[in-house]
């Protein structure tokens, strides 16, 4: 057991004299990965989730790591929780599912209040889904200015209201995405976690950042462990989880529950399957999980919809290689998917050198 002071930076916290780390040993790390995890009245069967990411969460990308497996529980796109009720699942590029994921699939919802979010929830449990997850963490200007997202840790008697009226509303685990808030301060985020289970939440995922940091600086992990250290139920560890050593040092760190993987399972489909010892990747799985994403797009969407979509997600796997930014160019400037298909060829058949971390000029 390793001892460690507490930090300067948590001056909430200055009565606790030293912070217990709980190590999770290299040789543990797949099997504590693979132990069931209860999450309301559901479980999942691994504690690594995906976590979900506008324009690159979609139904073809999910359909793509259910294929390698290993995935504990899948992610919608963030969704309108305005638009969500009257939405067409058919019609929607984004309110859009297979009927063999749901159970194991989490709808993700934002909005600006109770009454919207409400019936979007509802919609939510009526086809299906594993659960709901509530978007408190979004910071991109657009989302902000509606007061969604991460604007709402602005006012928290209202985000926690938003928590409480939707488990009043429905049945399925209930559960939130939030960050760190709009100022370098762990204690209202300790608050907030707290005020969130009382109010129904069945699990929280935390983003150790503040709100305005759009990924300028590192992720705080040790304010998860204060996150955990505040409540009983479930918190999912979020943030740079790239490689294995970064998984095995943030459950040790921070004690979590399970990790919410978002860029690294963009740019590895299979990383769920590597991570829980279904999958021993290769050079050649990313040119088939790239291929594979052309044809699942294709099936998915109608052009140039697909397109448009596998060129958002591809500068992520780009990333992984030494002159990965050429590769992505070559992808981007193709103008279908048969010369994109060619440029993937042409790349791996060179077998380009991988990175040991991916280049974080591209993972944005």
């Amino acid at each position: 057991m390793k001892n460690v002071p507490v930090p300067r930076w948590i001056p909430e916290l200055a009565v606790a004299s030293k912070i217990e780390y709980k190590p999770i040993m290299k040789e543990t790390t797949r099997q504590f990965i693979n132990t069931p995890l209860a999450i309301g009245n559901r479980e999942i069967p691994t504690r690594l989730i995906l976590a979900p990411m506008s324009g690159l969460t979609h139904v073809a990308f999910r359909e793509l790591v259910d294929r390698y497996g290993g995935c504990g529980l899948l992610a919608t796109e963030m969704c309108s929780a305005k638009a969500l009720p009257v939405e067409n699942r058919h019609v929607s590029n984004v309110f859009k599912w297979r009927d063999a994921e749901l159970p194991r699939l989490c709808c993700q919802i934002f909005g600006s209040d109770p009454e919207t979010m409400v019936p979007a929830a509802r919609r939510v449990e009526a086809e299906g889904f594993f659960g709901v997850d509530l978007n408190f963490g979004c910071s991109v200007a657009p989302i902000c200015k509606k007061n969604c997202g991460a604007a709402l840790l602005k006012t928290p008697d209202l985000a926690v209201s938003i928590v409480r009226e939707i488990r009043r509303a429905v049945s399925i685990p209930v559960t939130v995405k939030f960050r760190t808030g709009w100022e370098d301060r762990i204690g209202p985020a300790v608050d907030l976690a707290r005020r969130f289970e009382d109010a129904g939440a069945d699990a929280l995922t935390f983003h150790p950042r503040v709100a305005p940091d759009r990924r300028s600086r590192p992720p705080k992990r040790e304010y998860i462990h204060h996150i955990k250290q505040a409540v009983s139920i479930p918190v999912f560890g979020n943030g740079e989880v790239f490689t294995m050593d970064d998984c095995e040092k943030m459950l040790e760190i921070t004690g979590c529950d399970g990790i919410s993987l978002g860029r690294i399972a963009v740019a590895k489909p299979w990383v769920f399957a590597h991570w829980s010892g279904k999958l021993e990747p290769d050079l050649n799985t990313h040119r088939e999980s790239l291929l594979q994403m052309m044809d699942l797009l294709s099936d998915h969407f109608a052009p140039p919809t697909d397109i448009r979509k596998f060129k958002k997600l591809a500068l992520y796997p780009a990333a992984l290689f030494q002159f990965g930014h050429a590769f992505f160019n070559r992808m981007f400037r193709a103008a279908d998917f048969v010369e994109i298909a060619h440029e993937i060829n042409m790349f791996f058949n060179a077998s380009p050198e991988p990175l040991a971390r991916p280049n974080l000029n591209l993972f944005r």
